[in-house]
């Protein structure tokens, strides 16, 4: 597995995978329209490659060993969560997604290896994400990495509202950070 910074040459290959790493995991859950909806707008391509050219998000993907990319971690601050944590500089892990086929095989691990490295290198006081309240897996994976559910939120999918536990991982306890 490879780690590397996105590009813009990988813009279609990203949008896609999280098309489909996001419809495998929760589509049935939601309405066609609603599914669509949020797709459209979360991972279209001039979104994504909005993101991937601006300051704001910083994206991390895995590519197995023949150059597919299975995985891909997307940091953004300021956190759209601050306003829930008493936090100073928190950074917010947006999305951290994998292939269904990767699932499993430590490309998440890796990703979060990353994002942690980069929460630490950036003087940030914290780490945010949120996580379906209904996805017990990703709830123990991110516990085991030292989160923390800090509030209820929510997450909207076209005109759904689902419910979501807002995570924080706090980092640098005691420090004193620049405001």
């Amino acid at each position: 597995m490879q780690l590397r910074p996105a590009t813009l040459a990988d813009i279609p290959a990203l949008a896609a995978l999280g098309r489909e790493s996001f419809t495998h995991a929760f589509g049935h859950l939601y309405r066609p329209e609603d599914l669509v909806a949020f797709l459209a707008e979360a991972h279209d391509e001039a979104n994504v490659a909005a993101e991937v050219a601006g300051d704001e998000c910083r994206h991390r993907l895995a590519a197995d060993d023949g150059g597919r990319l299975i995985g891909f971690c997307k940091l953004r601050f300021p956190s759209k969560f601050a306003g829930h944590s008493a936090a100073r500089a928190p950074l917010e892990l947006a999305q951290l997604y994998c292939a269904a086929d990767a699932t499993g095989k430590g490309v998440g691990a890796a990703l979060m290896e990353w994002a942690l490295a980069e929460a630490e290198a950036g003087a940030h006081d914290a780490i945010h994400l949120s996580v379906y309240s209904e996805n017990f897996g990703a709830q123990r994976f991110y516990a085991r990495y030292g989160f923390a559910k800090i509030a209820d939120v929510h997450f909207k999918v076209g005109e759904q509202l689902d419910a979501e536990f807002l995570l924080e991982k706090p980092l640098h306890p005691g420090a004193d950070l620049p405001s």
